[in-house]
This record gives C-alpha cells, structure tokens and sequence, in this order.
C-alpha cells in the first residue's frame, strides 16, 4: 500500500516543481514509509510513497514503461493470472509485483484494462502519447483518491493533506461541507475542502487538454437469483475463500484483526491459525446497553482457543482514549471530524500495536453491508423510513443541542441536505422487474449501505491504518462477492429469522458455537464514565478561547450548559475545532 500524489496542468510547465511535488508526497511519508519517487515532465509531475508489501526489492514508483507513467497504490489480488496473460501476448516483465501488471495492463488493453482489475487501488496513468491523465478508483472505494481542478488541469492525491500541499486547494469549508459532517450521508465524490472531489468508487475519470470527464465502469446490477439455498451457501463460501486467500499473499508478514463476531472470524478461520489474530477492547470493565448485549473478549478467547492462533489484546483505558497526543493523530490521519473519537483512537492504538509484528492485516469490515447485519436492515422503524436507516435511528435519538446553535442550523438546513442525499442514493439503485414490494425495499435499503454507509467506514480504517504504515485488506469487499450477495433475495438472507443467515451458514463448519451464534455487536466504544469529564473539561477550556475556530456554529449562551451537554456533541465539537487549526481551515458558510 502506498500514497500517490500529483498534477497535470496544460497551461504551464511542470517541469520545475519538483519542490510541490516533494511537499505533496512528504504529508503521506506514513502510507509509504519504504521509498519514495518523483517523475516529471512538461505537463505532468506524479509523485510516490511506497510501503512494500510484494517484491520488496523491485516495483519502485513512479514505473514508467515507454511513453507511459503510472503511480500506483493498493494490491491487484488476481496479478498473476493477468501476468500470465499478458506474458502470452508478447509482455516482457522486469519486476515481480503487481504494479508492473497494471501498466502493462493498460499498455496491452488500453482504458478497458480496469475491467480485468480485481483488488483495492487508486491510481494515476499519465500517457505522453495522447496527454491524457487517467485517475482510477478500486470498485467498492477500498482505497482513497482526491482531485481538484486547476484552471488547466487537476492536482490529485490519495490524502487531502497533499492536495493542500500543493498550494493550489483553498483552505475554506463551505456549507456543503459541513452539511457533510452533521449530515452522515457520504455523498459520493464529494469533499469537505476547497472544491475537492474524491474519485467516486468503480470510476474512471480522464484528463486531456479538452477538460475532465467521468466514467463509471462499475456498478451493482439487480439480477435474478435463481440458485437455491444449498447452491448460494456454498457458492459464498467458495467467493469469501477465493478472496481470503488471494488476499494472504505477501511477502510481510499477514495477520487478522478479530473481534469475535462471525464476520472477522470467519476470515480468521479461512486465513488459518499461521496468522496472527489482533483485538482490542476497553479497560474499566463492560456494562451491556441497548447497543451492545455482549462484551467481545470472551468470544475472542473462544476462537483463539478454536483455532490456535498466536493472538495480541489491546487494551485501551480512559487514559489512552482522552490522551490529546493520540486524539490529535488520529484526527489528523483521518482529516474527518467525528462524533465517535474513542472509536478512531482505539483504532489507532490497535494499529500501531499490529505495525510492530505485521504489515498487512485482513479485516471481517463489510459484511454487515454485505449480508445485511446491522439492526437498521430487521428494524421496520428504520429500514421502512423515508430516508436513510442510520439517519432514522439518529433523528429519533436525537435531542436538542446545548453546544451548538440552532439557528446557524436551521440556516445550513441539514435535515433538507440529508433528504436530498436520499432522493439520489434512491435513484442509483438497480431496479429487477417483477420484484416484490418487501424485496425491492430492503434491495435499495442494502445498496443504501454499500454506497452511502460502507464508504465512511472504509475510509476511517484505510486512514488510521496508514497512518502506521499497515495496510489493512478487506475480503468481504471482494467485487465478485458483493455481486453476488447483493442479488440474493432478502428471504433467504434471512432464512432462519436472523440476520446474516447465509453467512452464517457458509462458515458453519468453521466456527464455534458461542461465535457462530453471537448476535451483532458494534465496534467497542468507552464506557468510562471519566471519559466525560475529561471531555467538559476541555469544552470550558475551548469556550474560553476567543480564537477557537469552531466559534461560528457554537451557541453564544453554551458556556453555561456544559453539564447538560452530551458526549457526542462535546466530541464533535472539539473534533472540529482541532480539525480547523490542524489545516489552517476557514469556515465560509
């Protein structure tokens, strides 16, 4: 895994820039912390950060093959067959990578290529031949890409940071973006800085002199299902398999983060007990809510003991999750404020705890998109809402805020926003004729989850992770998986009147009893009651300040409401305000 940078920009010579390209990469030196490269030519200036994972003496970046440049990032799993293939045309090979497969790829099929691609990428190809720059997101949006246009071109960059390093993004936050913030609808495409756009997942997007234009190469198709129950069980668990494994290969070590939930088990017990297993859970002891009905570490231990695996607990106390040193690391991996920071700080620890012994981990994320997991998909409150599940449950929870002013939101009208988000993401789903009306709803609510939901969860763990240089791979995002679950009727998913039942079902042999049968448990989150004073502690300390930048969308009376406040909004909060003086950002509402 790697980060990749740079600009095409017809209206003026690149050649000379050397210094903003080195800058762009030099903010991602954490995803790449092994080499970095550099090329650059009249029109074009690609940057490199390499973290190696496969043939770690060779594929160095940026990999030029002619008249044609690529800078790449992520892991293509089916390298190997398309090697072959490509060898049998005449290619001749100098590295053992995957990279090199990709640039041959593209010289041997053209923008075609991407069809024949099965992995997690984002990558640039720069072709002197026809100046054209190709920017190119992996299917389900594993891996990030940003780009901004120029006034003859784009600057591009897996991270915002390195577009801000460019110095050619503003460094403003309009509405739009906020509204993303409050809003938990992830708009595809859209960013929160200074007009960036993210390559939207399954996208193509092209740069020549005549402008940019955008192609969606993939996308989720409604189908018939017509296998039966027997023939779908065991066609999962040949897709989830084929992905594990294909998914193991590497030349670092491989390990599998496991929460004790089917979903990371099932990847463990496919990946084998030669990888390691990571979990990590919060000191200070469990109380079980309306969330979470059980705690994760006894059913860690029961699958460590199944499947004798060297494993690692993190533990993080209230210490380590309120420590502004990991908060602000976090905070600046991610570079996307949030109301669940004990989430992304526990994360954080756990991955810089996995760097130590490993490179690469798998992960069970995604299959509650996939199979339909989540509370949301079985609760009729939310999945027959006329807007999006997670949404519904939120506005039900929600009460008014003692932080934040009201009238700021009344004018930014997030409720309109997130509406409107939900007209759109409507629009995006497939439709199969004939489909019943129960049928159809829970085939937009699952693409609801895969499009609009997944991606913020995808994002969070590609950040935090590369932050410490690990490169974390999901199976359950594998393309031919998702397929073919998505167009597995409801019914069935459902079969035994829980969630997940095919799943289930496919790993049954696999898993012990306590594990296989565990119902759906979140990601942890503190329980400290510590955690909060911290927390109001230091909301007084940022409402005293003159200067904090979150000022414009706090309520001028909040001093004296502090004890009221809840933690989310208090976290929320002071994520912003942090995430403002961290990128020297400014609020134009």
């Amino acid at each position: 895994m790697c980060g990749i940078a740079g600009l095409a920009d017809f209206s003026r010579d690149l050649r000379d820039e050397e210094a903003v390209l080195r800058a762009m990469t030099g903010t991602m030196a954490c995803r790449g912390p092994d080499a970095e490269g550099r090329w650059l030519d009249t029109h074009a200036a690609v940057g490199h950060r390499r973290l190696a994972v496969i043939d770690l003496a060779g594929s160095t970046q940026p990999m030029v093959a002619g008249s044609v440049v690529l800078t790449y990032s992520g892991e293509l799993y089916n390298f190997r067959e398309l090697r072959a293939e490509l060898v049998a045309c005449g290619h001749r090979f100098r590295t053992r990578g995957d990279t090199e497969v990709v640039l041959r790829a593209y010289l041997e099929w053209g923008e075609g290529f991407v069809d024949r691609l099965t992995g997690m990428y984002a990558f640039a190809v720069w072709d002197q031949r026809t100046e054209q720059l190709l920017l190119v997101r992996d299917r389900l949006g594993v891996k990030p890409l940003y780009y901004h246009r120029l006034g003859g071109g784009v600057v591009f960059g897996s991270e915002p940071k390195a577009l801000l390093a460019s110095g050619r993004v503003p460094r403003t936050v309009d509405a739009d973006g906020i509204r993303e913030v409050f809003g938990l609808v992830n708009t595809p495409g859209r960013g929160l800085v200074g007009g960036m756009v993210q390559v939207r997942p399954g996208e193509l997007v092209r740069v020549t002199r005549a402008g940019l234009t955008r192609r969606r190469y993939w996308r989720l198709t409604a189908r018939e299902h017509r296998d039966d129950w027997e023939t779908t069980v065991a066609t999962v668990r040949k897709l989830l398999a084929d992905a594990v494994t294909g998914q193991l290969v590497a030349d670092v070590p491989v390990c599998v983060l496991a929460s004790g939930g089917i979903d990371s088990s099932a990847v463990a017990a496919l990946a084998g007990r030669d990888s390691p297993t990571f979990s990590v859970r919060f000191g200070g002891g469990f109380r079980p809510d309306a969330m979470r009905e059980t705690e994760d570490e006894p059913y860690v231990r029961a699958l460590v003991r199944h499947l004798g695996t060297r494993h690692t607990d993190v533990v993080v106390g209230n210490a380590e999750a309120t420590d502004e040193g990991v908060r602000a690391a976090a905070l600046r991996a991610r570079e996307f404020p949030t109301a669940l920071v004990d989430m992304d700080t526990s994360l954080y620890q756990l991955f810089g705890a996995v760097r130590r012994d490993c490179t690469v981990a798998l992960s069970g994320e995604a299959a509650d998109e996939v199979f339909g997991g989540y509370r949301w998909f079985t609760d009729p409150r939310f999945a027959g809402a006329a807007t999006f599940p997670w949404i519904a449950m939120v506005r039900q929870a929600s009460t008014p805020s003692a932080l934040f002013d009201p009238r700021v939101f009344a004018g930014l009208d997030v409720t309109g926003y997130q509406d409107e988000a939900y007209r759109e993401a409507l629009a995006d789903v497939p439709v199969l004729d004939g489909e019943p009306a129960g049928e159809r709803r829970m085939r937009e609510v699952g693409h609801l989850f895969l499009s609009r939901f997944l991606p913020g969860l995808l994002d969070r763990k590609d950040r935090i992770s590369m932050a410490h240089g690990l490169e974390v791979r999901v199976p359950f995002c594998d393309h031919r998986l998702v397929e073919y679950v998505f167009n597995v009727p409801w019914a069935m998913k459902t079969r035994d009147g829980r969630e997940k039942s095919v799943l289930r079902a496919a790993v049954a042999d696999l898993l012990p009893a306590a594990v296989l049968d565990r119902p759906k448990t979140p990601y942890p989150s503190t329980q400290d009651p510590d955690y909060e004073v911290v927390l109001r502690k230091r909301v007084r300390a940022m409402l005293d300040r003159d200067d904090t930048p979150v000022r414009p969308l706090l309520a001028a009376d909040a001093g004296g409401r502090v004890e009221v406040m809840n933690r989310f909004e208090m976290d929320l909060a002071l994520q912003i305000d942090d995430w403002l003086a961290a990128f020297d950002l400014r609020l134009t509402l």
